[in-house]
């Protein structure tokens, strides 16, 4: 194994978060296209659910690679070229985590304004295009991902199912 490269253990990490945040951007994609007619307040439930478990995955991604012993600081030291690549990622988590947040916040409202008894569909149809704005930047940054760990050490980290 070249010097710097992650461990087989590390890797099979990366693998096993990266599955899962990609299971859990699909989780999204499915609640938000999930037809709404007749069940509104459960269609937002879903959609909640499933941004409440993005949500985790995503936090746990950005510790794995960002965090003390992070996969960035490991790409880094051992190939000091990759750093603007580094931080393109990290202003991606940055603002993948505002867009998330952001779509709680719609999400919440879309709640509230189905409580109030007012009509929900403009309501929905913005956490519809926040959702799918929020799954495209975050399939950009698993791709971005992607290329780092294959520019850094040749290696394809999977997670793709």
């Amino acid at each position: 194994m070249p010097e710097g490269e992650p461990e087989a253990e590390a890797l099979t990490e990366i693998r096993l978060r990266r599955a899962e945040l990609l299971e859990s951007i699909n989780a999204l994609e499915q609640a938000l296209a999930a037809p709404v007619p007749g069940g509104q307040i459960r269609w937002v439930q879903g959609v909640s659910e499933a941004l409440l478990g993005l949500s985790g995955d995503f936090h746990d991604h950005v510790e794995l690679t960002e965090g003390p012993a992070g996969l960035y600081g490991r790409v880094l030291r051992t190939s000091p070229r990759l750093t603007h690549q580094v931080e393109r990622l990290t202003r991606d988590h940055e603002t993948l985590t505002r867009l998330i947040s952001e779509l709680f916040t719609i999400v919440g409202t879309a709640a509230g304004t189905f409580a109030r008894g007012d009509s929900m569909l403009a309501a929905l149809d913005e956490v519809r295009d926040r959702g799918t704005t929020l799954i495209a930047a975050l399939v950009r940054h698993r791709q971005r991902g992607s290329d780092l760990m294959y520019e850094g050490y040749t290696v394809d980290i999977g997670g793709q199912d």
